[in-house]
């Protein structure tokens, strides 16, 4: 289970701050077992500082309390505050990114089902697709609609999502695509042979829509599956 700690504390040396944890992060290399750290300024108190540290798990954040490198970074990082700092330890308990979630809902709705009702509610009316299968690149709900559409025609399909990566705005997914050719496509009539492929896709969300999409697969390799060269 993920554990989160919370540091709450008063400094107005948050620049000393800053070095001592880059010195940590340098001298701890190998060592810690930290995935993730956000450091957030209150608005109404540019004094006030609140840590968010993330572990695998709680056995793992002991591993790293137990560091000599944690220990003295803990010291030096008292004689920078305004006071003792204060320590909230959770176990996370939910853990979602909307994006992420957002993302699911194309490939699960709308590329698995062909549910197109779908596309207005998660997709802004001015998507920006680039698939390298199409000479142009695509904007807005019919393009999108045109490639699921061609897609599903061609091939009783299932996709399968096996890595998901979120930064910032963008949802970036490895998946499997398998696929028996069905219906003409691309101009190429049915052979009834089962096609395997894997891929790359980024999307891009802005104001809880999918705003732009990247597609990146071996295009070539699926005409060779179909005999087409």
């Amino acid at each position: 289970m993920t554990f989160v700690q919370i540091i709450d504390y008063k400094t107005s040396r948050q620049d000393d701050l800053n070095q001592l944890l880059d010195r940590y992060v340098s001298q701890s290399q190998g060592k810690r077992t930290v995935t993730h750290s956000i450091v957030g300024k209150d608005r109404e108190n540019e004094n006030h500082y609140v840590d968010v540290v993330e572990f695998p798990s709680y056995e793992e954040a002991m591993k790293n309390s137990h560091l000599p490198e944690t220990d003295k970074m803990f010291q030096e990082m008292v004689a920078l505050c305004d006071g003792m700092p204060s320590f909230t330890n959770l176990d996370v308990v939910r853990d979602e990114n909307l994006n992420t979630m957002l993302v699911n809902r194309m490939y699960d709705e709308i590329v698995m089902k062909g549910d197109m009702s779908v596309i207005p509610e998660i997709v802004a009316s001015d998507y920006h697709d680039h698939d390298i299968s199409n000479p142009e690149d695509k904007i807005g709900h019919a393009g999108m609609r045109e490639d699921v559409e061609q897609w599903r025609g061609g091939f009783d399909f299932t996709f399968t999502r096996d890595a998901q990566m979120a930064q910032d705005d963008y949802v970036t997914t490895l998946w499997t695509w398998k696929g028996k050719h069905k219906g003409e496509f691309m101009g190429i009539a049915p052979t009834g042979k089962t096609c395997t492929m894997t891929g790359t896709t980024v999307f891009r969300c802005e104001d809880g829509m999918i705003k732009e999409g990247w597609w990146h697969y071996d295009a070539m390799g699926l005409m060779r599956q179909l005999g087409a060269m």
